[in-house]
């Protein structure tokens, strides 16, 4: 009795400094990285909607995010500058005024993103208690602790926890709101029901792909409650009907309040739409007049019960997949992207040790009496994973982030988290399968740390290799989104003697607010504008670059040629460093069919950049 009494102790205390521990690698992260591409526009589009009431910038995401990260900064004073902005549909402003963000407050703008961010480490710690809470009444406390360590230590979660980006905060919300409405399922109430539809809300405001909330919860409630046919139910199934549509009732109505009930209950036929899926072919040119393909239909005078910006957001996102994109999976490019590109994005950049737990309680999930929880419990937790996972895999207009399937990994670490449930396939194999399963997934983020974004696996070959295996492109947040621009500057600070330099980086941010500065290497022969260059002038050429891996690996190939080169060092993962010497370009220059340059080149000639 004293062990079984004094377990919950020791599960809080442990619990507390998972969170503990959780929280300052995400405030120590959102030290050592510049803004990435996402975030320089996320920031200012918050301060918008605090100082003018609007919610144009940025709507292709809910603002709930970007408004919690740029109150601390409103009340700091920062210099803006909206020359920028349009209203256009078709034409997106927010990263004209992120980089005019960083202009105008130059250094100054890192240290207001640091605040930003550990605004917003909130959120991270509510996923890691949402992922605690519904393991422990699913399963018991030991898999709701599992849960939540597998999410603290997340490579994935490190990442984007310690931005601004909105991905976090979405998965947080949705196990919150998948557990809450689970609990109603258990046990239907007017209480229960107002809990889920708040916490559906606060989901729905933080990324529209919760949308799908509104369609699945109604179905896992039919199933729910065709499974227990013949049971005697309290309240009865009609009154349980008008709960739910309560809880959609008040997710809507938190929506509206988001918004402040900015252009709400608009009929549809009055939208404009720039996708072709709401506009119609007509959208396509993305010329006004816009389209609306409900125009004359029976649909037309239908109000539509969401903000005016939240509707035109999904439109817009529609729209950027629809016209499609370079895409890059495994060493080969595409125009589009593949439908099993998440799925590859989470067996590569989620650990190894975590995939050994999963694996785990899928075998025991087979084995007699192995399931931890009835089926209509587990249905209830994996579906909303295995929606998300089905909805972006969907849009394969482009690939470029991992993090789009982000939301569904609570639910997938919080079904893992049974494997530690009690019962009696439970043997010493097992439970030394998943310690050392664990003590490697963290062993493996955290060696890498605080340079999560660049996490891959041993599978894809760790930081430095896997970006040859997923999507890479000066914009992509699979491996390099110009978060190691301090950390380049730093280097530059140790090492006085790389000069002069050449510099190829990516992000929003630009060298010079830094006092980073060089001209760009020269074009390579497998490029358009290599070949159009003298071949004595197309690189490579020695000298001392700094070149970002998402310049390296574009589909234009422009510098492609310094994959030829090993990196003298690395500013984190993402920003390779090299001292070409003459006799390493020309090996390369030879296998690349141009002519060697002079040998050897004078000091004065490579200081001047030749």
């Amino acid at each position: 009795m004293r062990m079984r009494a004094s377990f919950p102790s020791r599960t809080a205390t442990l619990l507390a400094l998972v969170l503990a521990a959780h929280a300052g690698l995400l405030a120590r992260g959102a030290i050592q990285h510049t803004p990435s591409y996402d975030e320089a526009g996320h920031l200012p589009a918050g301060l918008s909607h605090w100082q003018f009431g609007s919610f144009e910038l940025y709507r292709v995401n809910p603002p709930l995010v970007r408004m919690v990260a740029a109150l601390p900064v409103l009340l700091a004073g920062p210099k803006t500058d909206w020359s920028g902005y349009t209203n256009r549909l078709d034409h997106r402003s927010e990263p004209r005024i992120g980089r005019a963000f960083l202009r105008r407050n130059g250094m100054e703008s890192f240290w207001y993103f640091t605040m930003a961010r550990w605004a917003c480490i909130p959120f991270s710690l509510l996923g890691a208690w949402a992922c605690f809470s519904w393991g422990r009444d699913l399963y018991g406390p030991r898999s709701g602790l599992l849960a939540a360590t597998l999410w603290c230590f997340s490579p994935m979660v490190l990442a984007f926890g310690q931005t601004i980006v909105p991905d976090v905060a979405a998965a947080a919300f949705g196990m919150l709101a998948g557990h809450a409405f689970w609990r109603w399922l258990k046990t239907p109430s007017w209480t229960r029901a107002s809990l889920a539809g708040a916490a559906l809300g606060l989901a729905e405001i933080t990324k529209t792909l919760w949308l799908l909330l509104f369609v699945l919860w109604p179905l896992l409630w039919i199933v729910y409650r065709c499974s227990r046919r013949g049971a005697a139910e309290t309240p009865s199934r009609s009154a349980q009907a008008m709960q739910l549509l309560w809880a959609l009732g008040i997710g809507v109505f938190i929506v509206n309040l988001a918004y402040a009930g900015v252009g709400s209950f608009q009929p549809l036929g009055e939208y404009r739409f720039i996708s072709n899926a709401l506009g119609g072919n007509q959208a396509m040119y993305n010329e006004p007049p816009y389209g609306n393909r409900f125009t004359g239909t029976v649909l037309a005078a239908l109000p539509v019960p969401f903000p005016r910006d939240y509707v035109q957001g999904i439109d817009i996102q529609k729209r950027d997949f629809e016209r499609k994109g370079m895409s890059y999976l495994f060493g080969e490019w595409r125009m589009g992207g593949w439908w099993y590109y998440y799925l590859y994005a989470l067996l590569v950049k989620v650990p190894v040790g975590t995939w050994m737990i999963v694996l785990a309680a899928l075998l025991a999930a087979f084995l007699p009496r192995g399931r931890p929880a009835p089926w209509r419990d587990q249905m209830t937790l994996v579906a909303p994973g295995i929606a998300v996972i089905a909805l972006v895999s969907s849009q394969t207009g482009f690939n470029h982030h991992s993090r789009y399937v982000l939301p569904a990994l609570p639910f997938v670490l919080v079904w893992a988290g049974s494997v530690v449930a009690p019962g009696p396939w439970r043997s010493p194999l097992m439970r030394t399968w998943i310690t050392g399963a664990l003590i490697w997934s963290l062993a493996s983020s955290l060696w890498i740390w605080p340079h999560s974004l660049s996490y891959f696996n041993e599978l894809a070959g760790g930081p430095t290799k896997g970006h040859a295996y997923l999507g890479s492109s000066p914009s992509d947040s699979n491996f390099d989104c110009g978060q190691d621009l301090l950390n380049l500057k730093r280097w530059l600070d140790r090492h006085p003697e790389a000069e002069p330099l050449h510099i190829a980086l990516s992000g929003a941010v630009e060298p010079h607010i830094l006092g980073i500065r060089g001209k760009a290497p020269p074009a390579g022969p497998n490029s358009d504008l290599g070949r159009s260059l003298p071949p004595s002038a197309a690189g490579p050429h020695p000298g001392w670059f700094a070149v970002s891996v998402g310049q390296i690996r574009v589909f234009d190939r422009e510098i492609d040629y310094f994959l030829e080169f090993d990196p003298l060092a690395t500013a984190g993962y993402s920003i390779h460093i090299y001292h070409v010497s003459p006799e390493e370009a020309n090996r390369v220059r030879r296998n690349l069919g141009l002519p060697e340059l002079p040998f050897p080149i004078s000091a004065l000639e490579m200081r001047e950049g030749a």
